[in-house]
This record gives structure tokens, C-alpha cells and sequence, in this order.
């Protein structure tokens, strides 16, 4: 344990910058961490770290040791924490993010319902439609939609992601409903722009299964989900949607499907968390409540029917 505490105040020395700092956030003097510093140097038999007048830079080995020893200290803390609190309610800061737009309609509703479950937790989330490093940005998990990408992350699906094409019923009358997707290169075709890049092709089934890709064109395109919807409404063009965020203009009557026999390739929404052997009580039970509020027939799914 004497070595496991040694490596997690070597850590501390690499993420604040100094033993000095280092030593105040663990309540220690200068002089016990440097002492804890050269005995796990001398233990390894390695220099972990290169020290100047004004920096400190960790060495090959330091970096290896980082790298390695970090995933075994969160690994211990994570399963001393989980015994220490078992049979209790789930505690500690959870930070969480997700895209703007889902995380506004359908996470923010339920999270009053999910903070009293667990009164323990304290909860930081993120609104941002860009993908975050988790590990660099210091979150515990990220709720994702669409393919995902990162083999380093381990997720959990939520909920399917239907898509959809949709435009309003004013556009349709003034440029008429294409009865094919290679209609739709005469049409004005509103465009979400992610990481990416310009997702100008978009991908149907016929009805024997077959692929078809159609690139696409138009005057307007927007990295935010919400401008997309706002132009689609007014009678700007024919967008491609997931269910849950035009469910509630297609109910109204505001959107109507284009091209319904053409279905697109459903992707899914996900809870993704860093590569860990053990994950968190309280990552668990925010995954295993939203698991439980959109698995089956989600909220967005009965809103379109």
C-alpha cells in the first residue's frame, strides 16, 4: 500500500505541476513528499523524474509508469470506494457530457428524478456537440449518438437512433415530395456539419435491401442540430433527422416524412465511459438509470406514433 500511495502522489506531482503543490493537495510537507519521491525512485531503481530550478518533467520511465500506473491507482481507489460504500447509496462528483440538444430534451428532464434516487451524488454536465477527450477533460462518461469510433472507450447502447428525412409541408407544396432518393439532388438539402466534415451523402435501403447514396446539396448547413430543425420547419429544405429530436414537429404536423420506403440505417445512443476494469458506482447507476428510461419503447418513439 506504501507503493501504491507513493505512485498516486507521483501522479498528484505530474498533475499539478510541483511536489510543493502536490504536497499542499494531500496535506503533506515538502520535505515527506520528496523523501516518498526518492524511495519510489530508488525502490524501481529508475529516475521518474528530470527536476530544474523552475520545471519538472517526468522521464521515459516516469511517463511509462504514468501511463500504466495510473489506470492500477484509479482501478484500487475505485474498488476501495465501491467496498467502503456497499449496501449505501452511490457517492461522489459525476461529470457527464452530451450533445446539446438530446441532453436539453431528453437528460435534463429526467435528472431531478435521478438526484433524489442517489442524494449522495454531485453532478457536473456538460452541453457541447463536440466529442470531448473523456480522459483529458477529466469526464466519467459521455452519452454519444451515431457510429462510434474510439476503440479506447468501452459504451453500453441506450436506444436505437432512427433517422428519418423530413421537411415541412409548405416546402413540399412549393417544390413538390421526391418519390426517389436520386430525386433529391434537385433539392434544397439543409446539412449538419460534424467532426466529420460535411455530411453531404446521405445512405438509404430500396426495398431489396440495397444501398443507395445520394449526394446532396443546398444553401444552408449547421455543426448545431437545433439551426438545422429551425430551417427545415420554415420551409428551408429536407433534412435528415434522428427521431427523438423531430418527434415533436412530426406530431404537429410541422414535418412529414420524405421518402419513407427508403429507410436509413439506424446507429444507436450510447453511454461511453474510459477504458476501466472497474467503473464507478455512481458511472453505474447513471447508466443503469437511463438504460432503464429509454430502453424498450423510448419517450421520442412513443411522441412520433
Amino acid at each position: 500500500m506504501d507503493r501504491i500511495g507513493d505512485i498516486s502522489l507521483f501522479l498528484r506531482v505530474l498533475d499539478l505541476g510541483s511536489i510543493s503543490a502536490a504536497a499542499r493537495s494531500l496535506d503533506l510537507s515538502v520535505a515527506v513528499a520528496s523523501q516518498r519521491l526518492k524511495r519510489l525512485e530508488r525502490e524501481l531503481g529508475v529516475r521518474l523524474l528530470h527536476r530544474t530550478t523552475r520545471q519538472l518533467h517526468a522521464t521515459p520511465e516516469g511517463a511509462a509508469l504514468a501511463e500504466q500506473g495510473r489506470a492500477l491507482v484509479e482501478d484500487l481507489e475505485a474498488l476501495t470506494t465501491g467496498l467502503r460504500q456497499a449496501g449505501t447509496d452511490v457517492a461522489g462528483t459525476l461529470r457527464v457530457t452530451t450533445s446539446a440538444s438530446f441532453g436539453r430534451l431528453y437528460i435534463s428532464p429526467l435528472l431531478p428524478e435521478f438526484m433524489a434516487r442517489h442524494p449522495r451524488i454531485k453532478l457536473s454536465i456538460n452541453l457541447n456537440d463536440q466529442r470531448l477527450d473523456l480522459v483529458s477533460s477529466g469526464f466519467d462518461l459521455a452519452i454519444r449518438i451515431g457510429a462510434l469510433d474510439d476503440s479506447s472507450l468501452v459504451a453500453r447502447k441506450l436506444a436505437d437512433n432512427r433517422r428519418v428525412l423530413c421537411a415541412s409541408p409548405e416546402y413540399l407544396r412549393k417544390h413538390g415530395t421526391p418519390r426517389t432518393p436520386q430525386e433529391l439532388v434537385d433539392h434544397q438539402c439543409v446539412l449538419l456539419v460534424g467532426s466529420a466534415g460535411r455530411q453531404d451523402v446521405w445512405r438509404m435501403s430500396d426495398r431489396d435491401g440495397r444501398e443507395i447514396a445520394v449526394r446532396v446539396g443546398g444553401r444552408i448547413e449547421s455543426n448545431y442540430g437545433e439551426v438545422i430543425l429551425d430551417a427545415v420547419v420554415a420551409g428551408l429544405g429536407i433534412a435528415m433527422h434522428s427521431a427523438w429530436h423531430a418527434c415533436e414537429d412530426l406530431r404537429a404536423g410541422r414535418l412529414q416524412v420524405v421518402l419513407p420506403d427508403y429507410p436509413i440505417a439506424t446507429t444507436g445512443i450510447y453511454a461511453v465511459m474510459p477504458q476501466r476494469r472497474l467503473v464507478p458506482p455512481r458511472v453505474r447507476a447513471f447508466v443503469d438509470f437511463f438504460a432503464e428510461a429509454f430502453g424498450g419503447d423510448p419517450p421520442w418513439e412513443r411522441c412520433a406514433s
